[in-house]
């Protein structure tokens, strides 16, 4: 078993945070009355350890030693365990992620933008939960099913499926000595920004301030920009995945702890902040593709929503009229579900770097 205990291993870039459970919070996001847990200047690259909410949850006996000994896994973090052990939560009035920070970079301002450049992503353990829970995921009421014999008056338990590594492959085994194999694809599900607002913010819903966006495109040398709402941004993130389908429609995907190596850079100039006040959302790039966001509780307006967050993104940054860069959508860009299951829907609309070099 290979675990990447806190302090153990590789750690890059200049500033470490670990995971323990003062430097985390379980449920809610940062907001106007949080306080940083470090401070860094603009350009830090800053190392950060992320825990799984999966396996500690009080539906799952918010025991991890427990939980994971029952699929034979007998090794665990000693910061998850303590986590589970000490931190607070009340899981009818809180989120299930925890989340690791907040960081205050020195200098932002409200109307700047956070630039996080994802430039490592490291597995902590070989296991992870896929979770499944009635009331939530894309077929909320019909899974879980209930297991034989179950008394209807109760609540069904969540279905839990304990998923391995393999050959950094991902392992569902079907019970029978048969296996499903799919590719590893690390990514962060939360990274955020401090909510403006002084009531607590949930951790499900993603929103201006970034939080659970799940995107599965925001892997190593992928570049988030988070319009900043207080001063010194307070960035934090947490949600570790290995794996995930667009959608991530029974729930969670493949849920699982990082390590992250990240770069946060302030940007103050007029163009940027001009930019993050047009989309009054957070959006992305990768290598290939620039990425606009749009986010609603009804998937529908969350389509229009990154039409017109691409509309105006094609228009303040390439100079492309309005009905030309519709037309362009319609013929080239791809617009994702990147998830139906956090109160929030999400989509994240691909442009293709390479159709608009020249102009």
């Amino acid at each position: 078993m290979n675990l990447l205990q806190p302090s153990s291993g590789t750690i890059s870039g200049g500033v470490y945070l670990d995971a323990d459970p003062d430097r985390v919070s379980w449920g809610l996001l940062p907001n106007a009355l949080a306080k940083p847990v470090l401070t860094v200047a603009s350009g830090t690259v800053v190392c950060v350890d992320t825990i799984s909410h999966e396996g500690i949850l009080e539906d799952q006996g918010r025991d991890p030693a427990e939980f994971f000994a029952a699929a034979g896994i007998t090794e665990i973090l000693s910061d998850t365990a303590a986590v589970a052990a000490t931190v607070a939560h009340d899981p009818l009035r809180q989120g299930p992620h925890v989340i690791t920070g907040p960081i205050a970079v020195s200098g932002a301002r409200p109307g700047d933008v956070l630039e996080v450049e994802v430039l490592e992503l490291r597995r902590r353990t070989d296991y992870g939960v896929i979770s499944n829970r009635h009331g939530k995921g894309a077929l909320a009421g019909e899974y879980p099913q209930p297991p034989a014999g179950y008394d209807p008056a109760l609540p069904v338990p969540p279905a839990c499926t304990v998923a391995t590594v393999e050959k950094n492959r991902g392992v569902i085994g079907l019970g029978d000595g048969r296996a499903i194999r799919f590719p590893l694809e690390l990514f962060l599900g939360i990274m955020g920004v401090a909510a403006g607002t002084e009531q607590q913010v949930h951790s499900v819903p993603p929103g201006p301030h970034g939080g659970n966006l799940d995107i599965r495109m925001l892997g190593v040398g992928a570049r988030l920009f988070l319009p900043v709402q207080v001063p010194g941004a307070l960035f934090y993130t947490g949600d570790p995945h290995f794996a995930m389908g667009d959608g991530e429609v029974a729930l969670t995907a493949f849920e699982a702890p990082l390590r992250a190596t990240l770069r946060l850079t302030v940007h103050n100039d007029a163009r940027m902040r001009s930019l993050a006040s047009t989309l009054a959302t957070p959006f992305a790039e990768t290598a290939a593709d620039h990425l606009v966001i749009g986010l609603d509780p009804d998937l529908d307006i969350a389509v229009q929503q990154a039409t017109r967050n691409a509309l105006a993104f094609l228009s303040e940054r390439y100079a492309v009229p309005a009905p030309l860069a519709l037309a362009y959508l319609s013929a080239a860009a791809d617009f994702r579900i990147s998830q139906v299951v956090d109160q929030v829907k999400g989509v994240h609309c691909c442009l293709r770097k390479s159709d608009l070099e020249g102009l």
